[in-house]
Parts: structure tokens; sequence; C-alpha cells
């Protein structure tokens, strides 16, 4: 079995033809038809079958699919590595970002690290957490970060950046502003702003809820942060949120924030790679990058509890 003979599994998945199998690998069709057989031969089973006008991948040949899938991408992946391991003139660097590290954090480090490597282009996929952990598994991005409670898992490597502690916030004129220090009971009179369920804040939110027995009556469900804000803003709701993403806010007074009662939820950036690949020179720098940049800022958490 050889990458060529993966390539044609993966790109008949795609194409469901041979003929564009063919134009894509700037191949003839019957070089395209014998690595086929000639795969079956090795594997000992039917990968292929011919259904009308199309050519498609049976149950083992759709097996072998998901791990062509990975090996191609690895093998991209070396081949990225060895070319620009001599030099950083040129390269192209994917991270995978949650959404507050997206937008608190990765803005200032992209700019910086754009002005030393101007040859290196770079694309930023803004999910939440968990699907940016399935995409450093599937090799799909090259870097990761996100804001997360502490986590382990085996094949990821990570390094924590920052803290970033789990908040309560509301506006100057909420009723709750009239509290320095809230309670449960306090929390339970007030109308929640939530983030989208696959956040990992609302996972937390949730737990919270969950644990003090408080049932939410008719809450806002709003995916982005800078929605969330500027609900809370208007004067009628509260949400746990992100400590880095309202320092702004804060500083102008057009948000309170407290801490949120009997829990901390101490949470981090953590920038995150798969340990299957190797850690090129374009991301030892980006990673350098990201370090710099804090350690040269003021820390990112703040300490606004009173009015």
């Amino acid at each position: 079995m050889n990458l060529l003979k993966l390539k044609i599994i993966e790109l008949l998945d795609k194409h469901k033809k041979i003929t564009p199998v063919a134009h894509e690998l700037d191949l003839k069709q019957p070089t395209i038809t014998y690595h086929m057989k000639s795969l079956e031969q090795e594997m000992g089973v039917k990968l292929f079958e011919a259904r009308a006008d199309k050519m498609l991948l049976t149950a083992p040949g759709k097996a072998l699919l998901h791990y062509a899938v990975r090996i191609n991408k690895l093998a991209q992946e070396a081949e990225r590595v060895v070319m620009e391991y001599g030099s950083l003139a040129r390269g192209k660097l994917t991270i995978g970002a949650s959404y507050v590290p997206a937008t608190y954090v990765l803005p200032e480090v992209l700019s910086d690290f754009s002005k030393h490597h101007p040859g290196i282009e770079i694309s930023v996929l803004v999910k939440p957490a968990p699907i940016i952990k399935e995409k450093l598994w599937n090799h799909d991005i090259h870097l990761g970060l996100i804001s997360s409670e502490p986590f382990e898992q085996p094949s990821l490597s990570t390094q924590s950046i920052c803290e970033d502690e789990l908040v309560v916030i509301f506006a100057p004129e909420h009723h709750l502003a009239a509290y320095e220090t809230l309670n449960p009971g306090l929390i339970a009179t007030a109308n929640f702003v939530l983030h989208g369920e696959q956040s990992s804040t609302r996972e937390m939110t949730t737990r919270w809820l969950n644990n003090h027995r408080i049932a939410l009556i008719g809450p806002i469900e709003l995916d982005s942060i800078e929605a969330i804000k500027q609900t809370v803003q208007q004067g009628g709701h509260i949400a746990f949120i992100s400590e880095l993403s309202v320092q702004e806010e804060v500083r102008k007074g057009q948000l309170l924030m407290r801490k949120i009662p009997n829990t901390r939820f101490q949470r981090s950036i953590y920038c995150c790679y798969n340990k299957d690949r190797y850690d090129s020179r374009l991301t030892e720098q980006f990673i350098d990058t990201l370090h710099r940049s804090f350690k040269n800022s003021p820390s990112p958490s703040i300490n606004y509890w009173k009015n």
C-alpha cells in the first residue's frame, strides 16, 4: 500500500467518479483503475463497486477511508514541515480557537507574528472548545487555543498561557449592583443570558445552576459573547462569562462583575497541539510569540468587584 492509493481512496469518496480523480492527480484513467485493482488485491477484499455512472466505496472501503484520510493529512504535514524547516519565509499555519481567545487573545498575537513573518499564511477557525479538540485529534488544524478548565487528553499536548476566571456580570442599574457579595439566592432572582449549548461556559453555568437547584424561567440563549454583553448592558439580565472578555466594559463602567458564589470556576487559556505532529519551527515560533505577548503585557486578570 502506498500514499497514492490512499489518496485515490479519499478522492473517489469525494468525486464518486474516476475521471475527476485522474484529473486531480494528473494521471490517466487506466492508471487509476490499475491502482484500485492492485489495492483490492493487497487487501484481499472488494473496496469499490460501480453503481450506474458512479464508483462507490464498499463497507471495507469506507473503513479504509477513515485511516486513509488521517494518513494523507499526516503525509501533507510531514511535507510541510520539511519544506519550512530551513526557512520561515513561506508556509501556512491553521489555528483553531474557541471564542474567548479568538476575540481577546489572538488579534494582538497575530499582528505581532505577521510583522515578523509576513510570508506566512494564517487561517483561524473559531469554534467551541470541544470542536477544537476534535479538530486537533483529526489533524485538521496545527494549533488550538481554547479557554477551558484543567483537562487531560492523552493525544494532546497543552500549555497554559494565562488564567481566565468565570464571573457573573450585570449592568450598573441592575438590582444586584447593590450587593458587593452575591449568594445563590440573589442570583436566582435574576434573568439569565446563556451561552450556546456547545460552549464550555454554558456547561459550567448549567453545572452551577443544577448544583444550587436553580431553575431558569425564560432565559435568552446567544452564541456571540459580544451579543451577550450588549444584552446584559441593557439592564435586565445577568450572565456568567469569561473575565478576560469583559475587561474593557468593566473599566468603562458599562458593566459590573462579581465572583460567582460558592464556586470558583478557574479556567485557563491553553495552547494545544496533537502529540503526533512534529513540532515544526513554524508552530514553535507562533507559540513563542504567544508566550512573549503575555509576558510583555499586564496580567489579564483584573479585580473590579465593587461599584
